[in-house]
């Protein structure tokens, strides 16, 4: 589908003061010369100031983050969560259309866009109060057929009550969000019909409908102001350093943006057209010995000729025990005893199966078999016969 932009355009467009400190914020999430990794966040930012994205906005967020505009431009008609011309005062209305919705009345609720906003998506209405669209499945199937206004999804919609929610937001009233017929989630409407032994209550509303009702930023036209501005990758070691100089890049190099017409050069020339130069075999060596951690004691054979079955241990298969008895390791008791040390050696040392210990917690399996007990696996694997021939 063909996008363009807006035919009217605004002069100018400024994030708000407190956007203006958010967008700088997110930029830092990047390395020196990186920044262009910033320009989604910020062009949503953005929109959600303005409602959607004039070319004075993408070009300013181009400006930032010292991109060509070109390559903004790209981005932002690119992606069609971008809106890019006006949208209603009040509430972008997005229809879900998608399977579960259709099934459910999703035609309905697009008739009553069409009755009171306008016939065709994306036009305003006549008091410019509202706009409309249909997109694609917004992940709300058990609660079908819904729409997205603003910010927040209103679920469970009837082309009735819908009406009713446009008549109330033209009033200025912002509804609650999520379920409009009495359902707390996405449960049965009668109440829950499995794992009753569960329901414990409820507070008033389920958390996503909680956390718009506390911020009360349903169809707010966002200024930053709405929640603290928090950057908690700042306090990470190692964040916003510049790349080392000597790094090679493609060009332009040492992190130079493109210009402004958005032409680069990225084709290099070959050095030589002739056969690659095979280099010689490098040598392999030994690594058992190497590695972090300490080699635990082992043994030359099982104790009275007669090992513990160590693929009772979740995670060791027949493979993986012939390699523990190469390595000495014939009974429960001794993977037991291993400490973080001898745990952290064998990881390193299980050829094939690196960090298998720790992963499946080997030790404390051993400690419950070895003192005759049963893990969950190891009586699984004995009723079921997993490993019988």
């Amino acid at each position: 589908m063909l996008r363009r932009l807006h035919h009217d355009q605004p002069e100018s467009f400024a994030f708000t003061p407190a956007n203006q400190a958010w967008a700088e914020a997110q930029i830092t999430k990047y390395p020196e010369g990186r920044q262009a990794s910033a320009i989604i966040p910020l062009l949503w930012r953005a929109q959600e100031q303005e409602g959607w994205l004039s070319r004075p906005a993408i070009e300013h967020v181009a400006d930032m983050l010292d991109m060509a505009h070109i390559r903004a431009l790209e981005v932002a008609t690119f992606y069609f969560m971008f809106q890019l011309q006006p949208v209603g005062s009040v509430a972008h209305i997005q229809v879900c259309g998608t399977t579960s919705c259709m099934i459910c009345g999703a035609e309905d609720l697009m008739a009553v866009c069409k009755e009171k906003i306008a016939p065709n998506p994306h036009q305003l209405s006549d008091d410019g109060k509202f706009s409309w669209e249909e997109v694609e499945c917004l992940g709300s199937c058990a609660n079908a057929p819904m729409a997205q206004i603003g910010k927040d999804y209103y679920e469970d919609l009837t082309a009735a009550r819908f009406g009713e929610l446009l008549d109330e937001l033209a009033a200025g009233k912002v509804p609650v969000p999520g379920p409009q017929n009495g359902r707390y989630a996405s449960e049965p409407l009668a109440g829950l019909s499995s794992l009753t032994e569960y329901e414990s209550g409820r507070t008033q509303y389920n958390a996503s409908v909680q956390l718009a009702a506390d911020i009360g930023d349903t169809v707010k036209r966002i200024d930053g102001t709405e929640v603290p501005l928090l950057a908690p990758w700042g306090k990470q070691s190692g964040q916003g350093t510049e790349l080392p100089p000597d790094l090679p890049e493609p060009r332009p190099a040492k992190g130079e943006p493109v210009d402004k017409t958005g032409v680069t050069e990225q084709a290099a020339k070959a050095e030589s057209a002739g056969e690659p130069k095979s280099a010689a075999p490098a040598e392999l060596k030994d690594t058992s010995e190497e590695g972090p951690g300490v080699q635990p004691a082992g043994l030359e054979a099982a104790r009275d000729g007669q090992p513990d079955d160590l693929k009772l241990i979740k995670g060791v298969g027949p493979k993986l025990e012939s390699l523990l008895h190469e390595l000495g390791f014939f009974h429960y008791d001794q993977i037991a005893a291993w400490g973080p040390e001898e745990v952290a050696w064998v990881d390193q040392n299980l050829k094939g199966f690196k960090g298998r210990v720790s992963r499946d917690n080997w030790v404390s399996q051993a400690k419950l078999l070895a003192e005759g007990g049963e893990t969950e696996f190891s009586q699984r694997a004995k009723d079921d016969g997993i490993y019988e021939e």
